[in-house]
């Protein structure tokens, strides 16, 4: 097979071979190294299919190289070196060879150029991040990694359906734009969406991502859902359903994240609230649209595990993870704080970071293409980010009324990578070209007008001056938010128990009966077939006794007449 067909993805899987394999300073040049050449190997890989794989009777390509693939690819890289970087010192080495080969799967995925070869890499994607979730170490985290691979395990079935009706349908396993207008399209929609975190089928993410370690959390963070998003703007560009389900995971995830007292339980929910912007610009279709989309993705990643290192920097600190149990860190620990604060004001599009100049173009793409009901919620949504993720997980983290910690502030490696997603905010915030100029399609958008400027500083202030307001209410108890994985956690179960009585119970009463058959049917033998404890013939059951001669034959006259009388009727 020519070099060219190999995927880069294959060099995060040797990466995590060798973490298991060396030790000490090797197995950390391994870490930091591979993701580097990595990204070198990203930027080789030219446009267009680079050859085919005869597999049974298709043609399979490996490799297939666009704009669009390598954006996602690269980021995905740079995420990979950065969560490297933050977690090296602290995570076992199972669990970094998890996150690199979770990592090789999201690339794969990234360039896959038919069908099959991007199933393969999803479901490997799948097996990595359950062992990542795992590594947790918890008794909750074990029983979470269960879930999380029952549902992902159910996501590749309904996929793999979808594949082979298309691929019966069409006799194609081209990775081609389509909508869901059949039994096989729909499966393949929701088979991606169950990996993007659409509701109902969502909770899978904020179940297991906060029972992860503090390391495993930010690597889980960047490429599952963002994989979804990338295989949306593959084959459903346009499709109508995305926009309303896009705009439900937005408010869905607000919602949810305001109520939660768990800290990465609010990052969680905030995932699912930001890939509904992505899901709604995938729907539009639009070429801004898809930029945002695609944008976003890449802004998203980067704040998001800015977020999560965050957190894991405090959980890892403090061995805390609620809320309530948190407040005042800001005093020791500045460097995590700030990190945090810029993560914070990233998601929540503030002027001069790179979630402004990023989920801006979804919004403005929604006016070009007259969605005006979608432009508001869109924009109340901006609102209702700023209040859970943008003020609510700084403030009570690091601000609210003292808790009396006083933990020290991130090590050196957790600290340079915080700094370099940080920067990277920043820096994509202050010259957004320079993310736009790697878009698929041409960039034909300012964001830094007046006006645009003005609405999010006055939309952000006074969500600002909301949160305030009504901070008592936001005030978190050591409380359980019901989610639909309760249907099976808890309902299914109940419903399986009520069955399981149901069964036990008719299981009594069929014992009972045969009980009471059986004592009458030994009295009924007792009575004509029982033998006596004494010589008396008396206390012989009927057919037991002794019988006369004349009696005998009388009765077999009698039972031989009856029979040749059955007989001839």
């Amino acid at each position: 097979m020519p070099y060219e067909m190999l995927s880069p993805a294959l060099i995060l899987l040797i990466a995590a071979a060798l973490i298991g394999l060396v030790k000490g300073h090797a197995r950390t040049a391994v870490i930091l190294i591979a993701p580097l050449i990595t990204l070198w190997a990203i930027w080789q890989v030219p446009d267009g299919v680079q050859g085919t794989v005869k597999f049974l009777s298709y043609h399979v390509e490996p490799v297939e190289g666009s704009p669009l693939r390598r954006l996602f690819a690269t980021v995905f890289a740079i995420m990979v070196f950065v969560g490297g970087l933050y977690a090296f010192r602290i995570a076992r080495w199972y669990e970094l060879a998890a996150a690199y080969a979770y990592a090789a799967g999201a690339i794969g995925v990234c360039f896959a150029g038919d069908l099959i070869t991007l199933f393969l890499y999803w479901e490997l994607m799948a097996l990595f991040s359950t062992i990542v979730v795992w590594c947790g170490g918890t008794p909750g985290a074990r029983t979470a990694g269960i879930r999380y691979a029952i549902m992902h395990l159910m996501g590749g079935v309904i996929l793999k359906v979808g594949i082979e009706g298309v691929v019966i349908g069409t006799g194609s396993i081209q990775i081609q734009a389509m909508l869901a207008t059949d039994f096989s399209t729909w499966m393949i929609l929701i088979g991606i969406l169950i990996n993007a975190a659409a509701p109902p089928v969502s909770a899978w993410l904020s179940d297991a991502y906060p029972e992860s370690s503090a390391t495993g959390s930010v690597f889980l963070s960047a490429f599952t859902t963002k994989t979804a998003v990338l295989a949306l703007i593959l084959l459903f560009p346009g499709e109508p359903v995305l926009i309303g389900l896009g705009l439900f995971m937005v408010m869905y995830g607000i919602i949810y994240a305001l109520l939660e007292n768990d800290v990465r339980r609010i990052l969680a929910y905030s995932i699912v609230n930001q890939v509904g912007f992505m899901v709604v610009a995938v729907g539009i279709g639009t070429e801004m649209a898809l930029n945002g989309a695609t944008a976003h993705a890449f802004a998203h990643i980067v704040y998001k595990a800015l977020l999560f290192m965050s957190a894991g920097v405090v959980i890892y600190r403090t061995g805390k993870n609620k809320c309530i149990e948190l407040g005042g860190l800001f005093r020791t620990m500045p460097i995590t704080a700030t990190c945090g604060i810029i993560g914070a004001l990233a998601i929540s599009s503030f002027p001069l970071t790179s979630g402004f100049t990023t989920k801006s173009m979804i919004s403005q793409a929604a006016v070009d293409s007259n969605l005006m009901w979608v432009y508001l919620g869109l924009t109340a949504a901006s609102a209702g980010v700023f209040l859970h993720a943008g003020i609510k997980f700084p403030w009570f983290v690091f601000f609210q009324k003292d808790s009396g910690l006083r933990p020290k502030d991130a090590p050196w490696n957790m600290g340079l990578a915080m700094a370099i997603f940080a920067g990277l905010c920043i820096l994509l915030g202050v010259f957004p070209e320079l993310l736009y100029g790697l878009l698929p399609y041409a960039v034909d958008y300012e964001p830094y007008t007046a006006g645009k400027v003005l609405f999010y500083l006055q939309l952000l202030l006074f969500s600002g001056l909301a949160f305030f307001v009504l901070l008592p209410l936001m005030k978190r108890t050591m409380t359980i938010s019901l989610d639909t994985d309760w249907l099976w956690r808890r309902l299914a179960f109940s419903i399986l128990k009520i069955i399981e009585n149901g069964f036990s119970s008719l299981n009594a009463v069929i014992e009972r009966q045969r009980i009471r058959s059986q004592h009458f049917l030994h009295g009924i033998a007792v009575r004509y077939l029982g033998q006596p404890h004494t010589a008396d013939s008396k206390e012989r059951g009927i057919f037991a006794r002794s019988w006369r001669v004349g009696s005998t034959a009388l009765w077999i006259a009698i039972l031989l007449s009856a029979y040749v009388l059955l007989y001839y009727l």
